[in-house]
This record gives C-alpha cells, structure tokens and sequence, in this order.
C-alpha cells in the first residue's frame, strides 16, 4: 500500500525525542516541512549597518554553537552562579538562547533568577517549586517567555516571515498541546523559501534549520 505524505508524517509524529518545556516531555523529531522540502539554498547575510553590537554577537555565538553542541541534554545540573552553563557539547533548546545572549552580555540565569526571586508568583507554576532555582528556572521555556515580555521584550508573532529579524527569539508550540520550544533568528537565509533559518536544538544539538514556520509560534522577542 502506498503511504501518503499524511500517513509518513503520522509516522515521524510518533516518535519520541526530549523537549524543552521542562525536565519529562518528549519533543517532535523533524518536522513535515523538514522532511520533504528541498534543500535549502542558504547564504548569509550581512546584519543592518545600525543594528546593535550585540545582534552581531548573539548571532555569531547561536552560529558557533551548530559546531560545538552535538548532545540533546535537558537534565538537571547544578550550575556556578552567575553566568552557569552546562558543558558546551550538550544542552537543551534554552540553553542556544543562553549562551547566544550571554555572549552579548546579558546573563540570563542571573536576570532570570533575580526576577523570579522578586515575583515568584507571577512566573508559571507548572513544576511545585516552592521557591526559585538558580540551576534550572532560566532553562525553561515558559519562564523566558515570562522573563521577557517582562521586560517589554515581545514584539508581534506575525505569519509574515520579514518581521523576522536576526537576533529575534521565537517560542513554539510543538503538538497543539503546549510543549514548549524556543530558538534564535540567524543571519543564514534560505534563497527558497526566503527567510532566515532558525539555530535551535530540538533533539540532535544545535543546529540552523528552516523552520519558523513549522510549528506555532506563541512568542516573538527582541531584545536589543
């Protein structure tokens, strides 16, 4: 019997991969965009000449992890403090924003830490903690998300693939159901379907893939 691109997609939905949402969900594998796409044709781009210092710098560090960060780990680990990191080899889909961010010099577990700590009750309450952790809180999806609308970081979640800067953090929704996921915008565009590719780690290290639009986008950020 001849599988249909429905059936195939079924297929590769029901295998499980770790996300990001938190320390037990399982992630989507490629996406169907992924799977049967062309290849993209990918150039980079140079940045705005009055774009800030550190888009420049969040996006060379998002690029310069695709060769270092091969491992999927979302595991607790007890971080130094501030500027803590997992090793550099490994991490989850929040640790590609931190350590792009961090390289721009804004820490995230720091700020992320000191902000829960002043309005724990104001950030979700999806994991019974009962006090704020300097290990695990700013490796969360729903927490950044949180951290930066705080900030006045959000901008539009738009379906117009222009409004997608390099630099700009975007978080998904990968089932419909509410597991989480997050990347950064690079500078790498795809001539084919004329948009930039995204670095993000979503079971296989970090990598620059073409998938903006593959899941829900539920939130847009720039930070600089």
């Amino acid at each position: 019997m001849r599988t249909t691109k429905l059936q195939l997609f079924a297929i590769v939905l029901s295998v499980s991969f770790s996300a990001c949402s938190n320390n037990s969900n399982p992630a989507l594998p490629r996406s169907v965009n992924e799977v049967f796409s062309p290849k993209p044709i990918v150039i980079e781009r140079p940045l705005a000449e009055n774009a800030p210092k550190e888009i420049g710098l969040t996006v060379e560090s998002a690029r310069r992890q695709t060769e270092i960060t091969k491992i999927y780990d979302q595991a607790y680990v007890v971080l130094d403090y501030p500027n803590g990191d997992v090793s550099a080899e490994r991490g989850a889909c929040t640790d590609v924003v931190i350590r792009a961010m961090r390289a721009a010099g804004v820490d995230l577990q720091k700020e992320v830490h000191e902000d829960i700590t002043r309005n724990f009750t104001i950030y979700p309450q999806k994991w019974g903690l009962k006090k704020p952790d300097k290990n695990i809180d700013h490796r969360r999806v729903p927490n950044l998300q949180t951290f930066l609308a705080r900030r006045g970081k959000a901008v539009p979640v738009t379906t117009d693939s222009a409004d997608y800067k390099p630099g700009d953090i975007v978080s998904w929704d990968l089932n419909g159901k509410g597991l989480t996921h997050i990347g950064i915008v690079s500078n790498l565009w795809n001539e084919r379907t004329k948009r930039y590719l995204v670095i993000h780690n979503i079971g296989r290290g970090a990598e620059a893939q073409d998938v903006l639009f593959d899941w829900q986008i539920t939130g847009h950020y720039r930070y600089f």
